[in-house]
């Protein structure tokens, strides 16, 4: 049973730029997670919004053509949550909680510290994020749910998880206060299920769109996979499809044991 996840760079623009529903076809996933998919679902052309053979949902940003997340599912989810309860969080659509029996899939695309003026000026908002959704998968751990977060986390954990860490440390997305709340979340008992697999430098999921850097492989992991210990245990696998064109982010998944769900 595959899950996965992709920043698409607006949805649109991603099936304009990568066929995104071929992609979608032959994906082989049971659960799709995007992020940054930038429209209302209301604005999404048919083929897009409501694909024969999936179940699809959306949150939207109060903010026309920012953020947004969107869900294509095999199967319908019993339900999903797309709040934290704080509204200076919830009003950029970042959030889908789909519950499937007792596995949980979180799709999240997780602030940018970047403030307009190119500053850092947004990490305190997007620590706020990371904390307020910790403790939402908190309670959900407490009451037996097997977790997945997906997600764009806009931060690389380790030196090994971007291509040039010396040159990155001053700026938001490899700052150590960032990098130190993925510290937090896998000490709690999380886990970076690409990290269980493939532990060599290399393996990146975000290319700058300027200077060939995609070609030259000069990137960032910032999108993951992590899993909670109790889902953890279903994990059979997990990849990073570089190959994967339409956005300047690559999906990243795992292959899961069906009974996760049970």
């Amino acid at each position: 049973m595959r899950v996965i996840s992709w920043n698409v760079n607006g949805l649109r623009a991603c099936q304009r730029r990568g066929a995104f529903l071929d992609w979608l076809e032959s994906s082989g996933a049971f659960v799709a997670g995007v992020q940054e998919v930038r429209a209302r679902s209301r604005d999404l052309p048919p083929e897009l919004a409501a694909p024969p053979g999936w179940h699809t949902a959306f949150c939207e940003a109060e903010r026309a053509g920012y953020s947004g997340v969107g869900l294509y599912a095999r199967r319908a989810p019993d339900r999903i949550e797309t709040a934290l309860a704080a509204p200076a969080l919830d009003r950029e659509g970042r959030l889908q909680l789909a519950h499937f029996g007792r596995l949980v899939v979180a799709n999240v695309y997780f602030p940018n510290g970047k403030g307009t003026a190119r500053d850092n000026s947004r990490v305190p908002y997007k620590l706020r994020f990371y904390r307020a959704l910790f403790a939402r998968l908190r309670a959900l751990r407490s009451q037996g749910r097997r977790l997945l977060v997906m997600g764009d986390f806009n931060t690389a954990h380790r030196e090994v998880d971007l291509a040039r860490p010396r040159e990155n440390r001053g700026i938001s997305g490899f700052l150590p206060v960032e990098r130190a709340e993925l510290d937090r979340w896998l000490a709690a008992g999380f886990a970076d299920t690409f990290r269980r697999f493939e532990s060599g430098p290399g393996h990146y999921s975000w290319w700058s769109q300027r200077s060939g850097a995609r070609e030259r492989n000069v990137g960032w992991r910032i999108d993951y996979v992590l899993a909670s210990r109790a889902a953890l245990r279903f994990v059979r696998g997990a990849f990073i499809s570089q190959q994967v064109r339409g956005s300047d982010h690559a999906p990243v998944g795992v292959d899961l044991d069906p009974d996760i769900c049970k």
